[in-house]
């Protein structure tokens, strides 16, 4: 019976879809609340994820230049009004320090919502020449947005994330290192999270506050609605301008000098249940899995089982993540548990098997079984890891093909968004009220204005004006 109860604990999908993450994201042990509203525990099997994320990013982020650095937590009232545009668009999520020990503050301190303030007063004293462009530094740390509704991984209020901040001396380099960031968040989603992404600009309405352009990469869970899941952003010479932030150039003239800010944050780990999970709990691409293989004692106590078991664990752990699951439960119990875990291959073996000189490689995305000779466990596996992490993505990717539509007129777009979600792509004549009525009609956002563009009218789905430019429209997490 137990066996049984632990998959009912988990609301089917089709049921209740926002009952169900919160059912699989508690059952699989990745988070907990905690006595402080908004904010939550990352567990070890869900902090585990964000490492991998987070080394792997890293790397990638380092193989473009990128360096670490580190700034304070808190920012001084007056800096963060420096950029009013910028102060505006966070005012109501900030979280303000007003006492030090017993004694008032004489300048309120904000904790950091994000750090574009914080580094533009850095960078004005760190830049004095052209010599010392570009500045392409990241920082790894956690931010606090007051938000009112929260939900694990996908919004609370302090959560992880990293943060990049450069500094370069033309518009052009600016330009260039904030598209080379979006490509690069792109190529790592489809890559290692096994996340298709459509990769665009952000509308006037939707662009982060004091940019001069935003572009986003956003993903289609599995519910239809997207997520945005990582943005990079061009400011232009507005905050240098701002901040005061120089440099004396070849020409000995002084330039303001122009700046970008992107990031990733642990709704990363959100996006990845919601894209691959399915009723049985999670199922982690290869790539992300803290465990990758999970070997399973058939029979333990029978002679030469669970020796068997470690033996094949030091055989295969030099290459893979891997854990043997000795534990005293029942069978039934333990593939139940890798199941909710999302354990990409689960490795079954019991007295028969070793008789056999076999044992049974099971997948947990697509639940296949394959019976394997035992000396050849490293290949197999290896081939296996590499054949779940690219179907995963094809899978993710057919599920966002069937689940894009086209709307030539608002008729069409209405009766789409009133029976169902996904991706809707439409034309747009550029005004905001055309946003605006359809947020407030229909609760549906402009995700992104797509690289590539597709001329489906010639006027605007909302409002019959010349249309001018094709966007990705969606309900949003």
């Amino acid at each position: 019976m137990a066996d049984k109860k632990m998959v009912e604990a988990i609301t089917s999908m089709e049921e209740d879809f926002a009952q169900w993450y919160t059912d699989v994201v508690k059952k699989a042990e990745l988070i907990d609340y905690t006595s402080v509203k908004g904010c939550m525990v990352i567990k070890p099997a869900g902090y585990a994820i964000w490492e991998l994320i987070q080394k792997q990013l890293d790397e990638r982020f380092k193989e473009t230049g990128v360096e670490n650095v580190y700034l304070p937590m808190f920012i001084p009232e007056s800096l963060l009004e420096k950029e009013k545009d910028h102060v505006e668009g966070f005012a109501p999520e900030v979280a303000w320090v007003t006492h030090g020990g017993l004694q008032p503050l004489q300048e309120r301190l904000c904790v950091r919502p994000t750090s574009e303030t914080l580094f533009c007063d850095f960078y004005k004293n760190d830049i004095h020449s052209y010599r010392d462009l570009p500045k392409v530094y990241n920082q790894w740390c956690s931010v606090v947005r007051w938000e009112k509704e929260t939900r694990p991984f996908l919004r609370s209020r302090e959560f992880l994330w990293q943060e990049g901040h450069t500094a370069h001396a033309t518009a052009e380099e600016a330009e260039e290192r904030t598209i080379q960031m979006l490509n690069l968040y792109a190529k790592f989603c489809e890559e290692v999270l096994a996340i298709p992404v459509i990769k665009g600009q952000k509308t006037e309405k939707e662009k982060f506050a004091g940019a001069v352009a935003t572009y986003t990469i956003e993903a289609l869970m599995h519910d239809g609605k997207a997520l945005q899941s990582g943005t990079s952003h061009n400011f232009g010479d507005g905050f240098a301008k701002a901040f005061d932030i120089q440099f004396a150039d070849k020409d000995n003239t002084l330039k303001h000098v122009y700046q970008t800010s992107w990031g990733m944050t642990t709704r990363l780990i959100g996006a990845i249940i919601m894209v691959h999970g399915d009723n049985e709990g999670l199922v982690l691409p290869p790539r992300v899995a803290p465990i990758q293989v999970c070997i399973l004692p058939i029979q333990q106590k029978k002679e030469g089982v669970l020796d068997k078991a470690y033996e094949l664990k030091k055989t295969l752990e030099s290459k893979f993540r891997v854990k043997v699951d000795d534990t005293d439960k029942t069978p039934g119990f333990k593939f139940a548990e890798a199941e909710m875990r999302g354990y990409p291959i689960r490795v079954e073996i019991g007295p028969r098997d070793l008789e056999a000189g076999k044992c049974v490689l099971c997948r947990r995305d697509t639940r296949e079984k394959i019976e394997i000779a035992l000396e050849d466990i490293e290949q197999e596996v290896g081939a296996l890891l590499d054949k779940i992490q690219a179907e995963m993505l094809e899978r993710a990717r057919k599920h966002r093909e069937d689940n894009t539509f086209t709307a030539k007129t608002m008729q069409e777009f209405e009766e789409h968004f009133a029976n169902q979600n996904g991706f809707v792509k439409a034309m747009w004549c550029g005004d905001r009220a055309c946003e605006d009525q359809i947020k407030e009609k229909l609760g549906v956002t402009s995700r992104c204005m797509p690289f590539e563009q597709e001329k489906l009218a010639d006027t605007c789905v909302c409002c019959k004006k010349p249309a001018s430019k094709m966007v990705y429209w969606g309900r949003a997490y």
